[in-house]
Order: C-alpha cells, then sequence, then structure tokens
C-alpha cells in the first residue's frame, strides 16, 4: 500500500496552473473497502486527539477551506473526514449567494466574520474564493456588488483581489491561524455521472436542479478561473493542494492526511502544570475525600 504524500498534491508559490496536467484520479490508497474504512477510522481517530491538543493547548486556530465544481464531493469530504471531531471545537459554514447585507460591504466581510478563534477548527464550504471563481466566470455577480468605479472585466479587478485575499491570509498565518486549502479536482465526465446518479436515487434527487446542468456549460471557464486563482493565491503559509475527486473514498483518505500533516507540523503539547497548580489541585483532591 502506498503512502500519502501531501506534497504531490501541493500547489507551489507562485507557479503556472494547468489543471489538465494535475489528474482527478490517481492509483487508489487503499486495497479494498474494508482497507479504507479502516484507515479512515484511523485518520479520524488521529484528527480527533489533534482536536483536542488543538482545544487545550489554545495557541492556534486552523481553517479548511473547501472549493469544488458542484458534486465534487465537498460535502461527503466533511462529513466522513471531520466525523469524530468535537463538535464544541469544530464550526462549518456553507456560503451561497450574498445577501443585501452582504453586498454593502467588502467581499470579504461575510466570511471573516465566521474566522475560528484559537482552539478551534472552522471549515467553509466554498469561502470568499467564489468572488474570484463565479463572479469571474459571471461578470453580471460583480456588476451587482455595487463597487464604485470598478473597471468590469479588466484583468486588475482580479489581481486586486488576489492581493487582497493573500494579504488577509498572510495576517492570520502571523496571527496563528494556518489555513489549509483543499481544491476537489473533478472531472468532467465523473461529474456527469454523478449527476446521473443524483436523478436515479430518489433520496438524491434534492441535490440536483437545472440550475447544475446550466454551469457546466461554463465548465472551460471556471477551469481558467481555478488556475489564475490556484497560482495566484497559493503561497508557504496559506498553500493549496489540488485533491484528484474522481474517487470519492481516494479524496478523503488524502484530505484527512492533508489536515492531519498539517496539525501535526504545529507541534502542540498540552499546558505544562506549574508548582503552584499541583498544589491547588492536590487541595482540590483533599476536598473530595472529605
Amino acid at each position: 500500500m502506498m503512502k500519502i504524500r501531501i506534497k504531490d498534491f501541493l500547489v507551489p508559490e507562485r507557479d503556472e496552473v494547468h489543471l489538465r496536467k494535475w489528474p482527478t484520479a490517481v492509483d487508489p490508497f487503499y486495497e479494498s473497502k474494508k482497507q479504507y474504512h479502516k484507515l479512515l477510522e484511523d485518520h479520524v481517530r488521529q484528527l480527533s486527539s489533534q482536536q483536542q491538543l488543538l482545544y487545550a493547548s489554545n495557541r492556534y486556530a486552523v481553517l479548511l477551506i473547501f472549493q469544488a465544481m458542484d458534486a465534487a464531493g465537498k460535502d461527503g469530504s466533511i462529513k466522513h473526514v471531520m466525523s469524530g471531531v468535537n463538535p464544541q471545537g469544530c464550526q462549518v459554514f456553507s456560503y451561497k449567494h450574498p445577501t443585501p447585507a452582504e453586498l454593502a460591504h467588502d467581499f470579504l466581510w461575510r466570511t471573516t466574520r465566521d474566522l475560528p478563534e484559537r482552539g478551534r477548527i472552522g471549515i467553509f464550504n466554498r469561502s470568499y474564493y467564489e468572488e474570484v471563481l463565479i463572479a469571474r466566470v459571471h461578470p453580471e455577480i460583480l456588476r451587482g456588488e455595487g463597487i464604485p468605479d470598478t473597471p468590469h472585466g479588466d484583468k486588475t479587478v482580479w489581481h486586486d483581489r488576489y492581493r487582497s485575499i493573500t494579504n488577509l491570509e498572510r495576517h492570520l498565518h502571523g496571527n496563528g491561524t494556518r489555513i489549509i486549502k483543499l481544491f476537489l479536482h473533478l472531472s468532467k465526465d465523473e461529474q456527469r455521472k454523478r449527476f446521473l446518479d443524483r436523478i436515479d436515487k430518489p433520496e438524491k434527487n434534492w441535490k440536483f436542479s437545472l440550475a447544475d446542468i446550466e454551469e457546466r456549460k461554463y465548465w472551460k471557464d471556471y477551469m481558467k478561473a481555478y488556475e489564475e486563482c490556484l497560482g495566484a493565491t497559493s503561497t508557504s503559509e496559506s498553500p493549496w493542494y489540488v485533491v484528484p475527486a474522481d474517487d470519492k473514498e481516494n479524496a478523503r483518505l488524502i484530505v484527512s492526511q492533508i489536515v492531519l500533516d498539517t496539525l501535526d507540523g504545529l507541534k502542540m503539547s498540552y499546558p505544562k502544570t506549574g508548582t503552584k497548580r499541583r498544589r491547588e489541585l492536590q487541595a482540590i483532591r483533599k476536598r473530595l475525600a472529605m
């Protein structure tokens, strides 16, 4: 069985990204469904332990950002990978179309309100990156944001937003937030199969709409937007990972390994008990023994 090397999926800083060169499927890291479940359970157990350590040490916050085309498996990855994490130490936020109140602020405002505090894990199911992805593919969204003197369609708009994003992430990193950015890389053919599956299975009908089909028309535009976004915003502090997503189980193992390796790299430890605290604990013990 091959070891998952997360550097194989990392987008180097200032790299020119061509997604056709990044695979949407790789050899599986499991040999059977039984082994997959065992490996994922082991990852989940380790994540639970690391999350407790994160909370106890109270030095870092962790933000997971999931971006992908429809049906790439964002919800499933979050559900399965984070299943063992204490809900008190983890929050998931999903971002849809901006509300009028959100449109009255800058494009980073609605997500910065939901950033995790130290000791906790925050998960963004889609994120502020939508503002350089869907807003780029559909210029009418940008025009509807009411930004004064915006040169609509000009590349400087996106470069300015990339700079705003990287500046924000650099600021967060400097203040203890570690950002893990995951692009689930799905092939167009696999998306078609999953859409058909949503039609064929009644319990999945609710996950499908005509709007999903409409967005498939813009596949090439989305790929171009993703390529420029990944290349412009993957940094040494907050890198992007391109996760092959045609195999859902494989993708979950890769995602969980990326999160585990990032947490391991924080070198966290439980707070040490000093002399004063030990005396306090002994006094508590004596009272409990009465």
